[in-house]
């Protein structure tokens, strides 16, 4: 069993739900993402998504595209971030670790040479934003067979029909955009979500992760009541942005430990 799936059996287990917790490899500074990652592992993230900077995040808001700003003004590349993520395994076997990132620094890689690279380093799973299923089969192809799960986004405009499309294709879990628009908006309704998430889950068994406009303990809390797992980037990489290199574990450790307070509240 893979690390995700294992994790996501173990929280059910438990009565509980993923926490998910986003930060741009590289931000505010290369020297600091191993640490920043077990700092969350130890605060209680289940799943780690880093972020791997590009210089056209047409996905993200203002937050995240200077987040990924500043990584590239200071050298972070793709082959870095996989030798990171291979020294955060030396000291945790455990915990999953998704690489969020758009096709191009893969396709500069070569896509094979980064499936090889990314199983030896320890990568559980790979969501590019910019991969729908169809141009996605053969990259798909090459995760698989090394244990790496390819994980895709639904929207609150996907089509039913379109949702079994992305279920059929979809390892691991399923991230679910909770609003129309880029991250880090500033509303956030849970009625519809809800809704859509009842119809999603007609089309697969695997988990659902929402991300999107999830900013804080509350947000977060009620998510998690509809969800199997909370995504929450903006919010963490807005901190880090004040933080620096040294201050920056603690202060990703202090926002997760509150969030995740909020979401094990009985």
């Amino acid at each position: 069993m893979s690390r995700i799936a294992a994790t996501f059996e173990r929280l059910r287990a438990e009565g509980r739900k993923a926490l998910i917790p986003y930060f741009t490899a590289g931000d505010p500074d290369p020297g600091a993402t191993v640490a920043i990652m077990h700092a969350l592992a130890q605060a209680g993230a289940d799943v780690i998504e880093l972020g791997v900077p590009f210089s056209d995040p047409m996905a993200d808001g203002p937050v995240i595209q200077r987040s990924s700003e500043r990584a590239l003004g200071k050298g972070m590349t793709l082959a870095r971030i996989l030798e990171q993520v291979s020294e955060f395994r030396r000291r945790d076997p455990r915990t999953p670790v998704v690489l969020m990132g758009y096709a191009n620094p893969i396709e500069a890689m070569g896509c094979e040479r980064f499936a090889e690279r990314a199983a030896a380093s320890g990568v559980d799973g790979v969501l590019v934003v910019d991969y729908p299923p169809e141009e996605a089969q053969e990259f798909a192809g090459l995760l698989e067979p090394r244990g790496i799960d390819s994980i895709f986004l639904v929207a609150p405009t996907t089509t039913d029909a379109r949702m079994r499309e992305l279920a059929a294709a979809a390892r691991g879990y399923i991230y679910y955009v909770s609003l129309t628009g880029v991250t880090g908006a500033s509303h956030f309704d849970l009625a519809p979500v809800e809704q859509k998430l009842e119809r999603l889950r007609q089309a697969t068994n695997l988990p659902i992760g929402v991300g999107f406009g999830i900013r804080d303990g509350a947000t977060a809390r009620a998510v998690a009541r509809v969800a199997d797992a909370v995504v929450i980037g903006s919010a963490l990489v807005q901190r880090l942005a004040t933080a620096d290199a040294a201050g920056a574990p603690a202060c990703a450790a202090e926002f997760v430990t509150g969030i995740r307070q909020a979401m094990d509240a009985r």
